[in-house]
């Protein structure tokens, strides 16, 4: 009997590559993302672990043999959803593997924006230690309020680092029922209030026509003027504009961006012009630990999905309505 194949879309930990090896699948590494060699080499497998090229209808159509696509990561729009689910194919993500690297991600951009680091750092190389004083007033964390909006598996594990340094939680998500946020130990809120009441905030939704420009002009000027927005989840969800206008006029303190709306960013893009934002390359949940639990988590649900349903993470599977 022949094995069931699984084609690699993009580079995973070699963890999750053994996984399937040993479960007696055929392994296709697929490293060319034009679209008709992804139409030959998606052809005939029974399973696809993407990374972030696209797969739109044009080439999902040409994968006759196709039952599931498991997201290395949570988000998911560089998938055709709609296609997957009038074809019965089932989308996977890896929803437990990366909220702990993010929400130190998060943390990280909190700390560097507000601790004067690159400055302090530069005083010290630059022979001008004694030049400190001179240094912008940098502040503490502790019972500064923070904003999480979207409380999902990632927000949660924000909240709590948050609270490690003693931080007001407030959370927004209209989604989740206020007892279960209160569970966390968090204070439910609404958005505009929320953001009017923040020092820190921090997004973590994912991007769809709902979600696209949530935060833009209007939400901004809510802001406090030594304000932090951070954004690890999408691209698109920060109006760039707005963003841009808002920290070029100063009218909030800084910000912490891991995601653009087009990526890679054009090298002029003007976010490289400002020197009170933190740029990341979306590399907040690729930390060794996290990439090799993705890598397995994403080989797990192709694995249980094609050979064991009854070891499938049902909490990973986007589109169940089918099954």
């Amino acid at each position: 009997m022949d094995k069931m194949k699984v084609a690699i879309v993009g580079t995973v930990h070699q963890k999750g590559l053994e996984f399937l090896k040993d479960n007696e699948f055929e392994v296709l590494e697929v490293s060319d993302f034009d679209n008709q060699n992804l139409k030959n080499e998606l052809k005939f497998v029974d399973g696809i672990l993407l990374r972030t090229s696209k797969l739109d209808e044009d080439i999902l159509s040409h994968c006759i043999n196709l039952k599931i696509i498991s997201r290395h990561g949570v988000g998911y729009d560089n998938v055709d959803i709609d296609f997957l689910n009038k074809n019965k194919i089932a989308l996977g993500i890896t929803s437990t593997s990366n909220a702990v690297s993010v929400a130190e991600h998060v943390m990280s951009f909190f700390i560097y924006l507000t601790k004067n680091l690159s400055l302090s750092d530069s005083l010290v190389k630059q022979g001008n230690f004694e030049r400190r004083s001179t240094l912008p007033n940098f502040f503490e964390l502790f019972e500064k309020k923070v904003l999480i909006v979207g409380f999902g598996r990632i927000g949660r594990e924000v909240a709590k680092r948050c609270q490690g340094f003693d931080m007001n939680v407030y959370v927004y998500d209209p989604f989740l029922d206020n007892n279960l946020i209160k569970k966390y130990n968090c204070i439910p809120i609404d958005k505009n209030e929320g953001l009017a009441l923040a020092d820190f905030v921090t997004i973590h939704l994912p991007l769809n026509e709902n979600t696209r420009n949530f935060i833009s002009k209007t939400e901004l000027n809510l802001m406090k003027k030594n304000s932090v927005i951070v954004n690890t989840s999408r691209g698109g969800i920060i109006n760039e504009n707005s963003l841009y206008e808002a920290l070029n006029s100063k009218l909030i303190k800084g910000a912490g961006i891991d995601v653009f709306e087009f990526e890679p960013p054009n090298s002029d893009h003007p976010f490289f012009n400002l020197d009170n934002i933190l740029l990341t390359p979306h590399n907040a949940a690729l930390t060794l630990e996290c990439r090799e639990r993705m890598s397995l988590e994403a080989s797990e649900n192709i694995a249980y999905y094609l050979k064991d349903m009854s070891r499938v993470n049902n909490d990973n599977l986007v589109n169940k309505s089918f099954l």
